[in-house]
């Protein structure tokens, strides 16, 4: 048995590859237990004890990539005690086979450990998403997407950078200096791109809307969908889809109807000229009795304007901001229908209502 465990194959005892292949087992067969508990007290660190459901969600997260992680640093440090086979270690285009499985084991672990990192950020958002979902204000929950975004995009090129130094033995700090050089050149040419960027930190952070808010902007009406890193996504009233650069939305003037205290409503009259005083003062009284509670909070009616044409009067009335457009709507619709029946009622007619053809015979 001594004679079977001591024999030599390819620069190895078979004691050792028995080892290697004891410890690779355990490790596959224990790697959820360790995983699991590791992730655990990983949680203790990044999430609150007592709230079940967000452990849950972070072992979901955590424990697929952990297992990798875990299975490849085991396998590791077990191999590590094998010689490597002379007979195996062939030259391949200026490279041996030991070089090129010692770069793919790096490569591998390195994303195994940018995969952990990336679940962790979507935990971390995750906690933060249902803390902002307890507010009416929709900016937190695009604010936490957006910066979401931005700091994968940053691992994974940490992830890159990781890759090119303990894989391809590459000098990082002369990549970066290329990188440099090359990023000065590319912010002059995509100069409006950087432009849109920057004018979206600004709007997330000055906040003069948000997701879910009604604006007015270059023209347009419309309930703001997405605020991205380029531009906004806006859905008009007549329910087109528009693309708002950034830079744009910061330097335009931005009407947020979202933000008004009341809603105002506009009515004009164009009375005959026949009415004489007494009754345009009959009618301005009972209009202003009339616009009044319930159909608005404040009022205003008066006689706007007069001239040879017509008597013009100006009624303006300001409902509560939370009634809907098609509650809004129908009150306006029923307030001009009484104002009809004023006039009737105090017979006064509208201006050019008289339909009478006068013929001069010269």
């Amino acid at each position: 048995m001594d004679k079977i465990l001591h024999k030599i194959i390819l620069n190895n005892t078979v004691e050792s590859y028995l080892y290697v292949l004891l410890v690779i087992s355990l490790a596959l067969l224990t790697k959820r237990i360790i995983s699991k508990y590791l992730a655990k007290l990983l949680f203790k660190l990044v999430g609150k004890a007592g709230k079940s459901v967000a452990r849950d969600s972070f072992l979901n997260l955590v424990v697929q990539p952990l297992d990798l992680f875990l299975v490849l640093m085991i396998g590791l440090i077990a191999f590590d005690g094998l010689h490597f086979p002379e007979a195996l270690n062939v030259k391949i285009y200026r490279i041996t086979t030991r070089q090129l499985l010692d770069s793919l084991t790096n490569g591998i672990l390195i994303i195994a450990f940018i995969w952990l990192c990336l679940r962790l950020i979507d935990f971390i958002a995750m906690v933060l998403e249902e803390k902002a979902n307890l507010t009416a204000d929709q900016t937190d929950n695009q604010l936490i997407l957006f910066f979401k975004d931005f700091f994968k995009a940053i691992l994974v090129i940490i992830g890159i950078l990781l890759i090119l130094r303990f894989s391809f033995n590459k000098d990082v700090g002369n990549i970066l200096t290329g990188l440099s050089i090359v990023g000065a050149a590319l912010a002059l040419a995509t100069r409006e791109s950087l432009e849109n960027l920057i004018a979206s930190f600004i709007i997330f952070f000055d906040r003069p809307f948000a997701t879910g808010d009604l604006v007015k902007v270059n023209g347009f009406t419309g309930t703001i969908e997405k605020i991205g890193l380029r531009s906004t996504r806006i859905r008009t009233q007549e329910k087109t889809f528009i693309t708002v650069p950034n830079k744009q939305m910061v330097d335009t003037i931005v009407d947020n109807i979202s933000l008004r205290t009341q809603r105002k409503g506009d009515i004009k009259l164009e009375v005959d000229l026949g009415a004489g005083s007494e009754r345009l003062h009959k009618l301005l009284e009972e209009i202003q009795q009339l616009v009044g509670a319930p159909f608005s909070e404040n009022s205003l009616v008066y006689l706007m304007d007069t001239g040879k044409n017509a008597h013009v009067i100006s009624i303006e009335y300001y409902t509560s901001v939370q009634q809907s457009f098609d509650e809004f709507a129908r009150d306006k619709q029923k307030i001009i229908l009484r104002i009809i029946e004023l006039l009737e009622a105090n017979q006064v007619k509208l201006a050019a209502s008289s339909t009478d053809v006068n013929v001069h015979q010269l």
